[in-house]
């Protein structure tokens, strides 16, 4: 096996000690036994494969300091070891070729990932191509140990074969910290393995709350932008750009947090299964098998398309059969809860899916329920749709217990087929040359947003911050935290 596979001299031993510790290995690795510790920094320039490090009795801290690297292939990072990622890195992947994903990270269970860097020196996953394209890169795939309801033997997507580290996630500590992302753009990741078998923008499997995902962006990712498996990381000051799938996908358990985070929708393509703003599945089936994913989201801002008519579009491209879907659905028994929130540009808004996937049962599908009971909620959100704001499949039957877009919740819903702006009054959501396109309306009340104000103050699930404001950002140019570090032009 390949430990650390870069060119001759590529590498600098800084320092190397042994000791002996008692670490506890993931349920499938080796458990305790004497480690030395090693720190390796790689040249400016150098090409990363394979494993990195020096052996599973090293544990390895492998140190980016700053300059350009380049990744071959997947490039794992193994149990115990750490790579540490300066502010102002720029990792490029080399393409792959037909049917080979090309250059990413994996970080496995136990493994760490340090990228730290600022607003004024992000560090940027972007591609080694001269003519960049979405798909030329695999991003960033982070597997912890953190519980999910497929146990701890669940494989990521994605990784086909036999990879030099099984890409396995989930386990049993909830708590469990796989390093940090901030400042972070992961610029033409994805992959397709297999339809529903794809490597996505940031791919989190099993991560736990002591990870920090806090300003990431995803821009131009061949499948989802974030897909969370499982797990309870939280993320803060997400941003996601031209997804060619669904902006945020939340499958197999996950119970963290997400507050301030943007995602705009490409309006040149879209994904043969229909990409939505959300997507949130318990599982394939709908079973209810524990954890239920149940994603806690405030302050979040989803821009769609500008007309209905590239909203309802059939033939989009890559595949010819691409298609928009809706702003956010919560089906399979997916629980949630949302609130603060803006979400304009699609043909139908929120949707409550209780339809039966392949392989599932009509009693297991749950999602309409879980809101009738109170468990998932919707409070005090904007939401417009070029048909119905609110919508559920099939007809929501309980409106007597609990109406669905309760007005008791605080939301407003704006059907209007031909200006998906014209009530909610973002500055210029479908223009993306200004560098504030997303910030709701400033001045007099007949032009500002409705965005400004409205939000809840209080209530909300421990972890999430009360706001007046609903939406991403206050308005205010000052406290726009989106600018400076990402990209949104094509």
């Amino acid at each position: 096996m390949t430990r650390f596979n870069l060119y001759a001299a590529a590498a600098t031993i800084l320092a190397a000690s042994v000791l002996t510790v008692s670490c506890k290995k993931d349920a499938h690795q080796q458990a305790d036994r004497p480690v030395s510790a090693t720190q390796i920094v790689p040249a400016n320039g150098a090409t990363l494969s394979g494993v990195l490090g020096t052996g599973k009795t090293v544990r390895d801290t492998i140190h980016l300091t700053g300059g350009t690297y380049l990744l071959s292939g997947l490039v794992y990072v193994d149990t115990l070891d750490v790579i540490q990622i300066d502010a102002g890195s720029t990792i490029k992947g080399i393409p792959g070729a037909a049917g080979v994903p090309g250059g990413g990270l994996v970080i496995t269970r136990g493994g760490k990932i340090e990228a730290n860097g600022t607003s004024s020196a992000p560090i940027v996953f972007t591609t080694n191509s001269a003519s960049p394209a979405s798909g030329q890169t695999s991003g960033i795939i982070i597997l912890g140990r953190a519980t999910t309801n497929l146990g701890d033997t669940a494989r990521i997507e994605g990784i086909g074969g036999v990879p030099p580290l099984i890409p396995y996630y989930g386990g049993s500590v909830d708590t469990d910290n796989s390093g940090i992302l901030k400042y972070v753009r992961i610029e033409y990741a994805g992959f397709e393995l297999s339809p529903d078998n794809e490597i996505n923008g940031l791919t989190l499997g099993g991560v736990g709350s002591g990870t920090t995902i806090d300003y990431v962006e995803v821009y131009k990712a061949a499948d989802d932008g974030i897909e969370f498996f499982g797990g309870t990381v939280n993320a803060t000051h997400v941003v996601v750009v031209n997804p060619l799938d669904d902006g945020l996908d939340f499958d197999n358990g996950f119970r963290g947090r997400i507050q301030y985070a943007l995602v705009v929708e490409d309006t040149t393509r879209a994904d043969k299964s229909g990409s939505n703003g959300i997507e949130s599945d318990n599982n394939a089936t709908g079973n209810p098998r524990t954890p239920v994913t149940k994603p806690l989201i405030a302050n979040l801002t989803i821009i769609g398309q500008p007309n209905q008519a590239l909203a309802t579009k059939t033939n989009f491209a890559p595949s010819g059969t691409g298609k928009y879907g809706v702003a956010a659905q919560w089906r399979r028994s997916s629980q949630f809860e949302v609130y603060n929130s803006v979400f304009l540009g699609f043909n139908n808004g929120i949707l409550l899916d209780n339809t039966v996937p392949t392989g599932g049962t009509a009693a297991d599908q749950t999602t309409q329920e879980k809101y009738r009971d109170g468990v998932s909620k919707i409070k005090n959100n904007l939401v417009h749709a070029f048909n119905v704001p609110f919508f559920s499949n099939p007809a929501y039957p309980y409106s007597a217990t609990k109406p669905y877009a309760d007005p008791a919740d605080n939301n407003t819903g704006y059907a209007n087929a031909t200006d998906a702006n014209l009530a909610i009054r973002l500055k210029d959501p479908f223009n993306r040359v200004p560098v504030d396109f997303y910030l709701p309306r400033t001045g007099a009340p007949a032009v500002a947003s409705p965005a400004l104000t409205g939000g809840l103050t209080t209530g909300l699930p421990a972890g999430l911050v009360g706001t007046t404001f609903r939406g991403a950002f206050d308005g205010t140019a000052a406290n726009n935290w989106a600018t400076g570090w990402t990209k949104f032009n094509y």
